[in-house]
């Protein structure tokens, strides 16, 4: 689990994108082994859906990291030009 925490960070935007789909489609496959009582983990369901919120969890993250550079370059150039 601490591997794919790290190998998770890693990721670029796209990269996680594509794994969020990958896992949702298992997630789906799943779901339906489940009803039919097919599932030979199921631990494995909730597992999914974790990786999933942490995936989210990793690309919310580099989104915010990159408002706030954009933001503090921002003001520093307003406080640059108001001088």
């Amino acid at each position: 689990m601490a591997k794919d925490k790290k190998e998770n960070k890693k990721l670029t935007g796209e990269q996680a994108v594509k794994k969020i789909q990958t896992l949702k489609k298992d997630l789906f496959n799943i779901r339906f082994k489940k009803i039919n009582g097919q599932v030979e983990n199921p631990a494995q369901y909730n597992e999914i859906k974790k990786s999933i919120a942490r995936l989210y969890t990793t690309i919310n993250t580099k989104v915010s990291k990159w408002v706030k550079e954009y933001l503090k370059e921002k003001l520093w150039a307003q406080k640059v030009t108001k001088r």
